[in-house]
């Protein structure tokens, strides 16, 4: 398994550490609703500033328009959030290009870099700017890493000294877990609402995964590619050959592949609906009903599914488990993982949606890993290069 460089590895005090953190966290009236992300930056600030290093930390917030600032994405209540989680002063840098002597000790978060123009465009300025702020760099924003942005991947490159910080050190050694370090059985557990995002994933696990559990909303075009009723179930037509191709593949590989056989189904989707179970395999789904969890029968085949695994990724949940009513299916299937992971199995959960997924149904503590990247992690199970590894690589 190829390393990354560690901040173990540095010499820091003294120094002047500029970190790209990942502080994209939701908001509500000036109050963060989930500060998991910010949560996940702390020993790699601690370590630094505990090493004599001056730390400034780097984050986006939102989408706002490229250099044009805008107050709802501003990062000052996390500023104000992470003085009570580091229990000390942050400073506040509104100016990226007004460079400063940070002193060891000392740690300063900066305004949402998408503020400034060229940071979504890897502008070559914005990054010599950026530079002038430290003596070396740590990439720490796992979930960013896929982005070709300037504080992201150009500014590593104009300093001298490149760290992986903590955070973004355990997701590529997890990661590894699930792409080379496998032990079989290897379950992969898809699911959420769109094959073409989960595409690149099976295309590339396909040939190494032994086992394939496939829910969601995503579920309902493979089981149309085999000529199975799914009513006004979510399907993406243009998907449909896409899926076939898969599980003609699965089969000549001689892969185990398990599909709904039923599904908890609704005339509208809307958490209020009356939930009844239909079956996929015996024609019997109606034309008016659309699948929004998976139903009792697939759930007890895939306890059967995935009892005895030793390796297993999760991404993407069973159904709309926002909603009581169709949470069922994400909940025994955590579940059914959470009880493999007391086996000794290793569990991996990964995507935004299914972290979100496994907090809501309390198995948060009961995996091996669950990553904080959603884009980022997906790019890196398909095989791609994350322009943010190979730049800490170069």
């Amino acid at each position: 398994m190829q390393r990354l460089p560690s901040l173990r590895n540095a010499s820091l005090k003294g120094k002047r550490a500029f970190v790209r953190v990942d502080f994209n966290v939701p908001i509500e009236d000036g109050k963060i609703t989930d500060d998991r992300r910010i949560r996940g930056a702390l020993p790699t600030i601690n370590y630094l500033l505990e090493s004599g290093a001056g730390v400034v930390l780097c984050s986006h917030l939102g989408r706002p328009k490229d250099g044009q600032p805008d107050p709802k994405h501003s990062l000052a209540p996390v500023r104000a959030h992470l003085e009570t989680l580091l229990r000390r002063t942050v400073g506040w840098i509104e100016d990226p290009f007004k460079p400063f002597a940070v002193q060891p000790g000392e740690v300063y978060l900066m305004e949402n870099i998408r503020f400034f123009p060229g940071e979504t465009k890897n502008d070559t300025e914005l990054a010599r700017a950026l530079a002038e702020w430290a003596d070396l760099y740590v990439s720490d924003a796992f979930g960013s890493l896929h982005r070709a942005h300037a504080s992201v991947e150009a500014l590593a490159r104009f300093l001298p000294e490149r760290y992986a910080g903590f955070l973004v050190e355990a997701e590529w050694e997890n990661a590894q877990r699930v792409l080379t370090q496998i032990q079989s059985p290897y379950l992969v557990v898809v699911g959420g609402a769109k094959v073409s995002d989960k595409l690149p994933l099976l295309q590339n696990l396909l040939p190494r995964l032994d086992r394939l559990l496939i829910g969601g909303g995503m579920s309902y075009t493979f089981l149309f590619a085999l000529n199975q009723p799914i009513g006004r179930s979510l399907l993406e037509k243009e998907q449909v050959e896409a899926a076939r191709h898969i599980l003609a593949e699965a089969e000549r590989l001689s892969k185990k592949v398990l599909l709904p056989v039923d599904s908890v189904a609704a005339t509208e989707f809307s958490a209020g609906a009356p939930a009844r179970v239909f079956r996929h395999d015996d024609g019997t789904f109606p034309e008016e009903y659309m699948g929004l969890d998976i139903g009792p029968a697939t759930i007890q085949a895939a306890a059967q599914f995935i009892t005895g695994s030793r390796t297993i990724l999760w991404n993407g949940p069973m159904g709309v488990f926002e909603w009581e009513a169709f949470r069922q299916g994400t909940q025994k299937v955590a579940e059914f993982i959470a009880a493999e992971t007391a086996t000794g199995a290793y569990s991996l959960v990964g995507g935004g949606d299914t972290a979100a997924a496994a907090e809501v149904v309390g198995v948060t503590e009961k995996v091996s890993f669950i990553s904080t990247g959603g884009g980022a992690l997906l790019e890196l199970l398909s095989g791609e290069t994350l322009p943010g590894i190979a730049a800490l690589l170069s």
